[in-house]
């Protein structure tokens, strides 16, 4: 399989894609081939693509794009909540594609600026024929529960006064479930038990692959990473604070989905 240039005749799915949103039509339809007029000729087009053998076309625009009239922005996370899991996963992988073209531009070998393969999804440098195939951050994303409490904590880094489970990203050499207890451990300072992988969820922001565990709490009090937690608490199922919103896995835990 390889990426090709947009294919106009192509009835394939067609994801616009700009800063952490998809852009819709305005009744919130998918856009089709037949839209894609609209795009390159009224706005300024960063970068497009077309992968037949995951039938989907993508038109990547600016974060701050000023849209035609008759289409409007979704964040994506709601279009995971929205739409089936074909389509969904057509999007993040889109998303994905656009993000990993930005950022693999040129050869860590020898600097000679890359090139689509002709043969696979992947960038080649025509100097030294290394191949760049797209990268999948793995990331752990966890529950944790006493008896009929869970764990949420509020994050240094996220930009909203939200709760939310612990996560991380998996260190090279280390099972996911390994990944789990150390997490915990270090953001929180607690010990548990009883690791159950539950799901999986693609979250091309840019490139993660967040891999989701429950997981019982076994010992310890509240040692938070200051750089990284600014609060936890174990709280009621049914009287959490603000929280992850439908379509992200969080929500699926934190709701008892998965």
């Amino acid at each position: 399989m390889a990426l090709e240039s947009l294919s106009m005749g192509e009835d394939f799915p067609v994801f616009v894609v700009s800063g952490r949103d998809i852009i819709l039509k305005t009744d919130g339809a998918a856009l089709s081939s037949a839209d894609l007029d609209v795009f390159l000729s009224s706005v300024e087009v960063l970068d497009s693509f077309t992968e037949k053998d995951f039938s989907l076309s993508a038109v990547v625009l600016a974060p701050d794009a000023v849209l035609p009239q008759g289409f409007e922005r979704v964040a994506m996370r709601q279009f995971f909540h929205t739409h089936g899991e074909t389509l969904s996963f057509k999007a993040a992988r889109a998303k994905a594609l656009a993000n990993w073209r930005a950022d693999v531009r040129f050869c860590s070998v020898c600097g000679t600026e890359l090139a689509d393969s002709a043969e696979f999804t992947a960038r080649e440098c025509p100097h030294c024929h290394k191949l760049f195939f797209p990268r999948i951050e793995p990331c752990v994303i966890v529950l944790v529960s006493r008896g009929d409490k869970i764990l949420l904590a509020r994050h240094v880094q996220r930009n909203q006064d939200i709760y939310a489970c612990i996560a991380g990203f998996i260190e090279s050499g280390e099972s996911a479930e390994q990944a789990v207890v150390r997490e915990i451990i270090e953001e929180t300072g607690l010990t548990v038990r009883n690791v159950r992988y539950r799901g999986s969820q693609s979250w091309p922001f840019p490139d993660q692959l967040m891999l989701a565990f429950t997981a019982e709490y076994e010992s310890g009090e509240f040692r938070l990473q200051p750089d990284e937690i600014a609060d936890a608490q174990w709280f009621s199922r049914d009287d959490c604070p603000a929280s992850p919103q439908p379509g992200s896995i969080a929500y699926k835990l934190i709701h008892n989905e998965i």
